[in-house]
C-alpha cells in the first residue's frame, strides 16, 4: 500500500495554512478540512499530489481567512500572530525561520487575504504563477501583478538586515540578564532608541498594555516595573520560537507569555508579547514544519 500523500505532505501544507493565517488553531482546522476534501478525490488521477493538496490547503485558507474578519474587528486590544515551539533546524534554515518570524507574520497581516496567499506561495513556498493561479482562482497576469504589490508592500514594512543566529540570541539573553537584574539602563543599552513593543492579552490578562509602548527609557522603566510587581515566582527561559530565539515566561510554574524579538544592529528594536492564554496552546511541544 502507497503512502498517503496527505500524510507525506502534511508539514508543508501545515507550514501553508499557518503562513496565511498566523494561528496555528486555525491551521489544523484548515488540514482537518482540507483531508475532507482529498478523501472525496479520485486520488489515482491526480498527477501531482502536493501541488493538488497545497491548492485545497490554500482555498480553505481563503475561506478560513474571510469567516476569521469580524473575530479580529471585535478583538480586545493588539492581535499577533499564534507563537510556534520550533526545533533548532528550523532556525537553521534562514530562509523559512525568517519567513516564519512573527515579525514577519505581522507584516502578512496587513495584506489582503489573496493578497497574502499570492506573497506565501511565491515567496516563501516557490510555487509557479500557474500553480498559485489555480490555487486562488485568478489568471496567472493578475497573480504576477499581485504578487509584485505584495512584495513590495511587504518590503517598504520590513526592511531586510540579517542577523546571524547567535547575534540574535546574544542579544536576547543580554535583554533578559538586564531585566532579571532590574537594570533599568542595563536593558536601554540592549534597546534602540525608538523601540516599539507591542502585546496581545486579547483582553484577558490583566497587565498586558493594550496600545504599543514606544522608546527604550520608557519601555524599560514599564518591563521592571512590572517585573518587580508580578504576583509570585517569575521564571524567564530562552527557547526557539518560530524560528527564532524568544522567551517563554512562567509564573509559578505556568506559562503566562511567550515573547519575540526583532533584532537589527546588535539591539532590540520590536518586541512581541503574546500572552492571550488561547495562543499558547502549541508552545509545549516542538511543531513540525517544512517548506
Amino acid at each position: 500500500m502507497t503512502d498517503d500523500p496527505f500524510v507525506t505532505h502534511r508539514n508543508l501544507l501545515f507550514t501553508v495554512a499557518y503562513e496565511m493565517l498566523g494561528s496555528a488553531a486555525d491551521a489544523e482546522d484548515v488540514l482537518q478540512e482540507s483531508w475532507l476534501r482529498w478523501a472525496e478525490v479520485d486520488q489515482a488521477t491526480v498527477r501531482e499530489p502536493r501541488a493538488y493538496l497545497v491548492r485545497i490547503v490554500t482555498r480553505q485558507a481563503l475561506n478560513q481567512i474571510r469567516t476569521q474578519a469580524r473575530r479580529r474587528e471585535e478583538y480586545v486590544g493588539e492581535w499577533l500572530p499564534e507563537p510556534l515551539l520550533t526545533s533548532p533546524d528550523v532556525a537553521d534554515d534562514v530562509e523559512l525561520a525568517d519567513n516564519l518570524s512573527i515579525a514577519m507574520l505581522t507584516v502578512l497581516e496587513t495584506l489582503g487575504p489573496t493578497e497574502r496567499a499570492v506573497f506565501v506561495l511565491r515567496e516563501v513556498f516557490d510555487l509557479s504563477y500557474d500553480e498559485i493561479a489555480d490555487a486562488v482562482g485568478k489568471a496567472p497576469a493578475a497573480v504576477r501583478q499581485v504578487a509584485h504589490r505584495a512584495k513590495s508592500h511587504v518590503a517598504a514594512r520590513r526592511p531586510r538586515v540579517e542577523v546571524a543566529r547567535s547575534e540574535h540570541e546574544e542579544v536576547v539573553g543580554r535583554l533578559l540578564a538586564a531585566l532579571t537584574s532590574g537594570d533599568v539602563q542595563g536593558l536601554m543599552d540592549v534597546m534602540a532608541p525608538d523601540i516599539v513593543s507591542v502585546a496581545d492579552g486579547g483582553g484577558k490578562v490583566h497587565g498586558a498594555a493594550r496600545r504599543p509602548i514606544v522608546g527604550s527609557e520608557r519601555l524599560a522603566r514599564y518591563l521592571v516595573g512590572g517585573f518587580s510587581k508580578a504576583p509570585g515566582e517569575v521564571v524567564m527561559s530562552i527557547v526557539q520560537v518560530n524560528g527564532q530565539s524568544g522567551v517563554r515566561i512562567e509564573t509559578d510554574g505556568q506559562l503566562v507569555g511567550i515573547v519575540s524579538f526583532e533584532v537589527e544592529h546588535g539591539l532590540v528594536t520590536r518586541i512581541y508579547s503574546i500572552a492571550n492564554p488561547d495562543k499558547l496552546g502549541s508552545v509545549d511541544e516542538e511543531t513540525s514544519l517544512a517548506h
